[in-house]
């Protein structure tokens, strides 16, 4: 094995060059964050009486346990556990897409290979991207140990709240590791760890909605991210659950190694089957290739979007439910409109993260324009009769109308469960349906942006569309919290995006998004244009 692992500690250092700046960056954004929430929490709830008022309404509201999760201990401390309920899927999409930066990705540009041809062991890169990451996860969790130490919370639940992060960052790494191994491209590798994020998150979701003692609290323990929260900072912790998390990443980067060691360089273990030697009529324009090289994501996401909007659907009911069974709940919104605004909040907040969802869809469907001009792909193409923006307009067809069907499936699904169990669908329907695809604005700013980083500066194209879309993240779903001025959040589309259904609905801000997507579009194909063709 030490043969396979030669030259790991040089390549080390290569990943720590590269990363620099963005690996510093994220690791103390994400550890500091947390303890700016301990200050203002305590502004907005300062006495015990107004943490208890808000475990009581908000923090039993059965949208903030699906959204955040549950709250274990209504101290200051616990609340704001709760409130950082989604930090940590940032932290493990980072490590993700970290993990596959400096595997899959490095052999479909061919430095892997360059590497390969020098004293470098077999599995010395996928060592080295796995080491980065993970410790980079655990320096992480130091830090916010004493960040939030240091703010006067107790030692042992600051470290418990930390562990959270770096048990998602670590499992999600892991994970991203073995599917570099599976997949051919880092388009497919990224596509399938971020889909299992997915899917952990909406298993931890469907758990925590109903509160503890639900029948369906036991989905929660099929998630790594559930895992994450029953460590129950704050109230009685328990320190086993970190022994699964552990054991997991170990059974997961065993995994990877000996995948890795099963497959040829470039190649991976789901190989593609031989197409027929003749080509269809529509691969001969490049709206064909399109289909054709879209179709299998998008599908899958328009899937997986449904299956999303099927559960908010369904969540929806026992909203109501849980509202008619507790007291204090159903004071509270009766003064603010009664059952009907609980349900419309919830699903409301669920087409928003269904936004959020679909924004990454966009995101990896307008990078293929950059991973297809990276592998020489592009270049077989452009060298005959078609224009360069023909082909990229193929490509960002899918990243646009691709995000509608995603967001109208997602859409369709809740209102049909939502309205049949509501026996209510013909009123139910079309109001979800809107909810949701009111969120495409939002969605289609994050393509165009980067488009425009494609054609403007594209070896950072990748950076500036998940960049954009973790800043935007955290604006929306923790700014507020922070204190952080207005003209800040409004930096983020989704803040202009009105909350249906049940809110109010203004039209200046979506046509404003819409003009903003069309000139950041028309400036990277402009770009695109105009600049030298680049690897």
């Amino acid at each position: 094995m030490s043969g396979t692992l030669a030259g790991t500690g040089k390549l080390i250092r290569l990943v720590l060059r590269r990363d620099r700046i963005l690996l510093p960056l994220w690791v103390l954004w994400m550890s500091l964050a947390p303890v700016n929430f301990v200050s203002m929490t305590e502004e907005l709830f300062p006495t015990a009486a107004d943490r208890q008022e808000y475990a009581a309404t908000s923090g039993s509201d059965p949208a903030f346990l699906a959204l955040f999760g549950p709250l274990h201990n209504d101290s200051l401390g616990g609340i704001v556990t709760q409130r950082l309920g989604l930090v940590p899927l940032i932290v493990a999409l980072i490590s993700i897409l970290t993990v596959i930066r400096h595997t899959r990705t490095e052999e479909e540009n061919g430095r892997r290979e360059l590497l390969g041809a020098t004293v470098v062991g077999r599995h010395a890169p996928l060592a080295a991207a796995l080491t980065v990451t993970l410790a980079a996860n655990l320096v992480l969790a130091l830090i916010m140990t004493a960040g939030l130490s240091g703010s006067g919370q107790p030692g042992g639940a600051s470290f418990a709240v930390a562990m959270q992060f770096a048990v998602c960052g670590c499992v999600f790494a892991a994970v991203a590791a073995v599917a570099a191994q599976v997949t051919v491209g880092a388009g497919a590798a990224r596509g399938v760890a971020i889909g299992a994020l997915g899917a952990a998150y909406l298993l931890r979701l469907a758990g925590d909605a109903g509160g503890e003692g639900n029948a369906l609290a036991w989905l929660a323990w099929l998630s790594p991210v559930g895992w994450a929260q029953q460590l129950r900072p704050f109230a009685d912790e328990r320190w086993w659950v970190l022994l699964p998390a552990a054991a997991l990443t170990a059974l997961l980067v065993a995994a990877a190694f000996r995948l890795s060691a099963r497959r040829d360089l470039g190649a991976g273990l789901l190989v593609a089957r031989p197409g027929p030697g003749t080509a269809a009529p529509s691969l001969s324009g490049p709206f064909g290739l399109a289909w054709r090289v879209h179709r299998g994501m998008l599908l899958a996401w328009v899937a997986g979007l449904a299956v999303l909007g099927a559960v908010f659907g369904g969540l929806a009911q026992g909203v109501g439910d849980a509202l008619r069974d507790n007291d204090d709940l159903k004071d509270a919104f009766t003064r603010l409109g009664g059952e009907a605004t609980l349900v419309d909040t919830f699903i409301a907040s669920g087409m928003s993260i269904v936004g959020l969802v679909v924004s990454g869809y966009a995101v990896l469907t307008t990078l293929r324009l950059r991973a297809e001009e990276e592998n020489l792909r592009a270049e077989h193409v452009l060298t005959g009769p078609v224009p360069r923006v023909r082909w990229a307009a193929g490509h960002l067809l899918f990243a646009f109308l691709g995000t509608a069907a995603a967001v109208a499936a997602a859409g369709l699904a809740a209102g049909l469960v939502h309205g049949l169990n509501s026996g209510d669908l013909g009123r139910e329907l079309p109001r979800i349906l809107g909810g949701a695809l009111v969120q495409l604005p939002a969605a289609w700013t994050l393509a165009a942006i980067t488009v425009a980083a494609f054609g403007l500066l594209p070896r950072l194209s990748a950076a500036a569309g998940w960049g954009a879309l973790v800043v935007f993240l955290f604006l929306g779903q923790f700014g507020a919290l922070m204190g952080m001025s207005q003209r800040a959040l409004d930096l983020s589309p989704f803040t202009h995006i009105p909350k249906l259904p049940g809110g109010d609905v203004s039209v200046a801000p979506l046509v404003w998004l819409i003009v903003l997507t069309a000139a950041l579009v028309a400036l990277g194909l402009a770009g695109f244009r105009r600049r030298d063709y680049t690897v």
